[in-house]
């Protein structure tokens, strides 16, 4: 996967971990996107120590990964801020 696709993908799930997990964030689109490529290496990581294989591509799959990996992310850093 290209590094235009991770950044694309990185907005995605990092946009959809804030929806799944509202609050006020300090951040805009640049820290949306860091926390989506982060969440995507962690589900990732996370995906492989579960069995589930490894994850190749722009998939449902991956992004699934990418997603919950965020919102992990996000549930740290709001921890850890508070």
């Amino acid at each position: 996967m290209g590094i235009l696709s991770w950044i694309i993908m990185g907005l995605l799930a990092g946009a959809l971990a804030k929806w799944i997990m509202p609050g006020k964030d300090p951040g805009g689109c640049i820290i949306t996107i860091l926390l989506g490529i982060g969440g995507g290496l962690l589900g990732g990581y996370l995906g492989t120590l579960l069995g589930m294989g490894k994850v190749d591509g722009f998939n449902l799959g991956s992004f699934a990964l990418a997603t919950l990996g965020a919102v992990i992310l996000l549930f740290i850093y709001r921890k850890m801020k508070s």
